[in-house]
Protein backbone atom coordinates (compact mmCIF):
# COMPACT_ATOMS: atom_id res chain seq x y z
CA UNK A 1 0.00 0.00 0.00
CA UNK A 2 1.09 3.44 -0.73
CA UNK A 3 3.98 2.35 -2.73
CA UNK A 4 5.45 4.66 -4.85
CA UNK A 5 3.53 4.12 -8.77
CA UNK A 6 5.49 1.97 -11.18
CA UNK A 7 6.14 3.69 -14.79
CA UNK A 8 7.28 2.17 -17.88
CA UNK A 9 11.02 3.31 -18.56
CA UNK A 10 10.55 5.60 -21.21
CA UNK A 11 8.02 7.47 -19.32
CA UNK A 12 9.92 7.36 -16.32
CA UNK A 13 12.72 8.99 -18.19
CA UNK A 14 10.77 11.69 -19.80
CA UNK A 15 10.17 12.54 -16.49
CA UNK A 16 12.87 12.83 -14.80
CA UNK A 17 14.17 14.92 -17.38
CA UNK A 18 11.16 16.96 -16.82
CA UNK A 19 12.27 17.47 -12.90
CA UNK A 20 15.58 18.22 -14.47
CA UNK A 21 14.41 21.17 -16.61
CA UNK A 22 12.16 22.53 -13.70
CA UNK A 23 14.90 22.54 -10.99
CA UNK A 24 16.75 24.29 -13.49
CA UNK A 25 14.78 27.07 -14.21
CA UNK A 26 14.22 27.26 -10.44
CA UNK A 27 18.17 27.46 -10.09
CA UNK A 28 18.15 30.18 -12.65
CA UNK A 29 14.86 32.08 -11.41
CA UNK A 30 13.80 31.18 -7.97
CA UNK A 31 10.18 32.53 -8.41
CA UNK A 32 6.78 30.82 -7.28
CA UNK A 33 5.98 29.50 -10.84
CA UNK A 34 9.46 27.78 -11.29
CA UNK A 35 9.01 26.29 -7.71
CA UNK A 36 5.27 24.80 -8.55
CA UNK A 37 6.74 22.90 -11.52
CA UNK A 38 9.72 21.41 -9.11
CA UNK A 39 6.52 20.26 -6.92
CA UNK A 40 4.73 19.36 -9.27
CA UNK A 41 7.18 17.03 -11.52
CA UNK A 42 8.03 15.13 -8.11
CA UNK A 43 4.56 14.24 -7.93
CA UNK A 44 4.39 13.19 -11.41
CA UNK A 45 7.21 10.82 -10.69
CA UNK A 46 5.51 9.44 -7.48
CA UNK A 47 7.85 11.37 -5.11
CA UNK A 48 4.73 12.84 -3.16
CA UNK A 49 6.55 13.34 -0.13
CA UNK A 50 9.32 15.35 -1.79
CA UNK A 51 5.97 17.33 -3.30
CA UNK A 52 5.05 18.08 -0.24
CA UNK A 53 7.90 19.34 0.92
CA UNK A 54 8.86 21.60 -2.05
CA UNK A 55 4.75 22.83 -2.29
CA UNK A 56 5.47 23.93 1.89
CA UNK A 57 8.60 25.43 1.40
CA UNK A 58 6.69 27.89 -1.50
CA UNK A 59 3.82 28.49 1.59
CA UNK A 60 6.69 29.75 3.07
CA UNK A 61 8.10 32.05 0.59
CA UNK A 62 5.02 32.94 -1.14
CA UNK A 63 2.29 32.91 1.61
CA UNK A 64 -0.04 34.75 -0.17
CA UNK A 65 0.16 32.55 -3.28
CA UNK A 66 -2.56 30.50 -3.34
CA UNK A 67 -1.38 27.87 -5.43
CA UNK A 68 1.41 25.96 -3.01
CA UNK A 69 -2.19 25.37 -0.47
CA UNK A 70 -4.03 24.07 -3.50
CA UNK A 71 -1.26 21.60 -4.69
CA UNK A 72 0.28 20.66 -1.33
CA UNK A 73 -3.42 20.01 0.09
CA UNK A 74 -3.75 17.44 -3.36
CA UNK A 75 -0.74 15.57 -2.41
CA UNK A 76 -1.99 15.35 1.46
CA UNK A 77 -5.16 13.42 -0.07
CA UNK A 78 -3.19 11.19 -2.03
CA UNK A 79 -0.92 10.15 1.07
CA UNK A 80 -4.13 9.93 3.33
CA UNK A 81 -3.81 13.11 5.24
CA UNK A 82 -6.84 14.17 4.70
CA UNK A 83 -7.13 16.69 7.55
CA UNK A 84 -4.19 18.28 6.55
CA UNK A 85 -5.42 18.77 2.87
CA UNK A 86 -8.56 20.45 4.08
CA UNK A 87 -7.01 23.13 5.88
CA UNK A 88 -5.05 23.88 2.88
CA UNK A 89 -8.14 24.22 0.85
CA UNK A 90 -10.25 26.01 3.29
CA UNK A 91 -6.47 28.70 3.62
CA UNK A 92 -6.61 28.55 -0.31
CA UNK A 93 -10.41 29.00 -0.75
CA UNK A 94 -9.92 32.13 1.44
CA UNK A 95 -6.75 33.76 -0.71
CA UNK A 96 -8.53 33.38 -3.51
CA UNK A 97 -11.94 34.58 -3.01
CA UNK A 98 -13.06 37.70 -4.60
CA UNK A 99 -10.30 37.89 -7.19
CA UNK A 100 -10.01 36.88 -10.99
CA UNK A 101 -9.80 33.12 -11.76
CA UNK A 102 -6.99 31.70 -13.88
CA UNK A 103 -6.03 28.67 -16.14
CA UNK A 104 -4.02 26.34 -14.66
CA UNK A 105 -1.31 24.46 -17.12
CA UNK A 106 -1.61 20.73 -17.77
CA UNK A 107 1.96 19.23 -16.40
CA UNK A 108 0.43 15.84 -18.27
CA UNK A 109 -1.52 17.27 -21.25
CA UNK A 110 -4.74 15.51 -22.79
CA UNK A 111 -5.04 14.74 -26.08
CA UNK A 112 -5.88 18.23 -27.38
CA UNK A 113 -3.67 20.19 -24.99
CA UNK A 114 -6.12 22.13 -23.64
CA UNK A 115 -6.46 22.84 -20.14
CA UNK A 116 -9.59 21.95 -18.19
CA UNK A 117 -9.53 23.51 -14.87
CA UNK A 118 -8.90 26.37 -12.74
CA UNK A 119 -6.99 27.51 -9.80
CA UNK A 120 -10.61 27.97 -8.36
CA UNK A 121 -12.10 25.14 -9.72
CA UNK A 122 -9.21 22.69 -8.37
CA UNK A 123 -9.05 24.64 -5.04
CA UNK A 124 -13.24 23.86 -4.25
CA UNK A 125 -13.12 20.53 -6.32
CA UNK A 126 -10.42 19.16 -3.67
CA UNK A 127 -12.29 20.85 -1.14
CA UNK A 128 -15.14 18.66 -1.94
CA UNK A 129 -13.42 15.92 -1.92
CA UNK A 130 -11.61 15.95 1.31
CA UNK A 131 -15.03 16.71 3.02
CA UNK A 132 -16.35 13.83 1.06
CA UNK A 133 -13.67 11.37 2.08
CA UNK A 134 -13.93 12.62 6.11
CA UNK A 135 -18.01 11.99 5.79
CA UNK A 136 -18.98 15.41 5.67
CA UNK A 137 -21.45 15.25 2.82
CA UNK A 138 -23.37 18.57 3.61
CA UNK A 139 -19.71 20.42 3.42
CA UNK A 140 -19.09 18.60 0.29
CA UNK A 141 -22.01 19.56 -1.43
CA UNK A 142 -21.31 23.16 -0.35
CA UNK A 143 -17.89 23.05 -2.07
CA UNK A 144 -18.79 21.42 -4.97
CA UNK A 145 -21.61 23.95 -5.37
CA UNK A 146 -19.28 26.63 -5.89
CA UNK A 147 -16.76 24.80 -7.75
CA UNK A 148 -19.79 24.29 -10.16
CA UNK A 149 -20.38 27.98 -10.14
CA UNK A 150 -17.02 28.57 -11.24
CA UNK A 151 -17.00 25.44 -14.18
CA UNK A 152 -16.23 26.91 -17.65
CA UNK A 153 -16.33 24.08 -19.57
CA UNK A 154 -18.17 20.86 -19.37
CA UNK A 155 -15.27 18.33 -18.95
CA UNK A 156 -15.06 20.42 -15.26
CA UNK A 157 -18.66 20.44 -14.92
CA UNK A 158 -19.19 16.49 -15.87
CA UNK A 159 -16.33 15.92 -12.61
CA UNK A 160 -18.32 18.56 -10.55
CA UNK A 161 -21.42 17.84 -11.34
CA UNK A 162 -21.01 13.34 -10.27
CA UNK A 163 -19.33 14.06 -7.36
CA UNK A 164 -22.29 16.59 -6.50
CA UNK A 165 -24.81 13.84 -7.14
CA UNK A 166 -22.80 11.48 -4.87
CA UNK A 167 -22.93 13.64 -2.12
CA UNK A 168 -26.75 14.82 -2.76
CA UNK A 169 -28.06 11.00 -3.12
CA UNK A 170 -26.04 10.74 0.39
CA UNK A 171 -27.95 13.41 2.19
CA UNK A 172 -31.27 12.14 0.85
CA UNK A 173 -31.59 15.28 -1.54
CA UNK A 174 -33.46 13.39 -4.28
CA UNK A 175 -34.75 16.32 -5.85
CA UNK A 176 -32.04 18.21 -6.25
CA UNK A 177 -29.88 15.47 -7.31
CA UNK A 178 -32.16 14.71 -9.75
CA UNK A 179 -31.74 18.57 -11.34
CA UNK A 180 -28.42 18.05 -11.55
CA UNK A 181 -28.76 14.92 -13.87
CA UNK A 182 -31.18 17.11 -15.79
CA UNK A 183 -28.11 19.78 -16.34
CA UNK A 184 -26.27 17.07 -18.29
CA UNK A 185 -26.05 17.34 -22.12
CA UNK A 186 -25.27 13.93 -23.36
CA UNK A 187 -23.42 15.70 -26.03
CA UNK A 188 -20.92 18.01 -23.88
CA UNK A 189 -17.66 17.68 -25.97
CA UNK A 190 -15.63 15.71 -23.07
CA UNK A 191 -11.98 16.30 -23.82
CA UNK A 192 -10.63 13.65 -21.11
CA UNK A 193 -13.29 13.09 -18.16
CA UNK A 194 -15.53 10.64 -20.14
CA UNK A 195 -16.03 8.32 -17.02
CA UNK A 196 -17.47 11.02 -15.37
CA UNK A 197 -19.69 12.06 -18.19
CA UNK A 198 -20.41 8.57 -18.95
CA UNK A 199 -21.50 7.69 -14.94
CA UNK A 200 -23.86 10.76 -15.26
CA UNK A 201 -25.80 9.33 -17.90
CA UNK A 202 -25.94 5.97 -16.36
CA UNK A 203 -27.06 7.45 -13.29
CA UNK A 204 -30.07 9.00 -15.15
CA UNK A 205 -30.57 6.15 -16.72
CA UNK A 206 -29.21 7.07 -20.15
CA UNK A 207 -26.52 4.25 -20.73
CA UNK A 208 -27.47 0.43 -20.64
CA UNK A 209 -27.27 -1.33 -17.45
CA UNK A 210 -25.09 -4.07 -19.04
CA UNK A 211 -22.31 -1.40 -19.85
CA UNK A 212 -20.05 -1.84 -16.91
CA UNK A 213 -16.60 -1.37 -16.09
CA UNK A 214 -14.05 -4.29 -16.78
CA UNK A 215 -11.25 -3.65 -14.79
CA UNK A 216 -9.30 -1.56 -12.52
CA UNK A 217 -6.07 -0.78 -14.16
CA UNK A 218 -6.16 2.41 -15.20
CA UNK A 219 -7.59 5.54 -12.94
CA UNK A 220 -10.75 6.03 -15.87
CA UNK A 221 -11.44 2.29 -14.74
CA UNK A 222 -11.53 2.81 -11.11
CA UNK A 223 -13.66 5.73 -11.22
CA UNK A 224 -15.91 3.88 -13.46
CA UNK A 225 -15.82 0.80 -10.77
CA UNK A 226 -16.49 3.48 -7.85
CA UNK A 227 -19.25 5.36 -9.73
CA UNK A 228 -21.19 1.97 -10.54
CA UNK A 229 -20.59 0.97 -6.77
CA UNK A 230 -22.54 4.18 -6.17
CA UNK A 231 -25.61 3.42 -8.94
CA UNK A 232 -25.87 -0.13 -7.10
CA UNK A 233 -25.96 0.85 -3.97
CA UNK A 234 -28.74 3.48 -4.61
CA UNK A 235 -30.50 0.91 -6.27
CA UNK A 236 -30.46 -0.92 -3.26
CA UNK A 237 -27.88 -3.77 -4.63
CA UNK A 238 -25.52 -3.63 -1.99
CA UNK A 239 -24.01 -7.07 -2.75
CA UNK A 240 -22.89 -5.69 -6.23
CA UNK A 241 -21.88 -2.58 -4.32
CA UNK A 242 -19.44 -4.30 -2.17
CA UNK A 243 -18.16 -7.01 -4.44
CA UNK A 244 -17.08 -3.66 -7.05
CA UNK A 245 -15.82 -1.58 -4.28
CA UNK A 246 -13.41 -4.86 -3.29
CA UNK A 247 -12.18 -4.82 -6.81
CA UNK A 248 -11.78 -1.70 -6.84
CA UNK A 249 -9.43 -1.73 -3.90
CA UNK A 250 -7.56 -4.79 -4.50
CA UNK A 251 -6.14 -3.21 -8.00
CA UNK A 252 -3.55 -0.97 -8.21
CA UNK A 253 -4.74 2.53 -8.37
CA UNK A 254 -4.39 3.16 -4.80
CA UNK A 255 -3.77 7.12 -5.84
CA UNK A 256 -7.12 7.48 -7.92
CA UNK A 257 -9.80 9.86 -5.88
CA UNK A 258 -11.69 6.63 -6.39
CA UNK A 259 -9.93 4.36 -4.75
CA UNK A 260 -9.79 6.80 -1.74
CA UNK A 261 -13.29 7.35 -2.02
CA UNK A 262 -13.72 3.81 -1.24
CA UNK A 263 -11.43 3.58 1.27
CA UNK A 264 -13.05 5.46 3.27
CA UNK A 265 -16.65 4.15 2.57
CA UNK A 266 -15.37 1.01 3.57
CA UNK A 267 -13.75 2.48 6.83
CA UNK A 268 -16.81 3.86 7.74
CA UNK A 269 -18.61 0.68 7.56
CA UNK A 270 -15.85 -0.71 9.79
Amino acid sequence: MLDRPGLPDDLRQRHEQALAAARGSFARSPGADELIWVGRRLAYLGRYRDAIETFSEGVARFPRDARFLRHRGHRYLTTRQIDRALRDFDEAAALVAGTADSIEPDGLPNARGIPTSTLHTNIHYHRGLAHYLLGDNAAARSAWRDCLAASRNPDMEAATRYWLYLAQRRLGLAEEAAGNLTAVDANWDIIENTAYHRLLLRFRGDVPSSSEAAGVDSIEDATLVYGLAQWHRFEGRDAQADALLEQLLAGPQWPAFAYLAAEADRQRVE
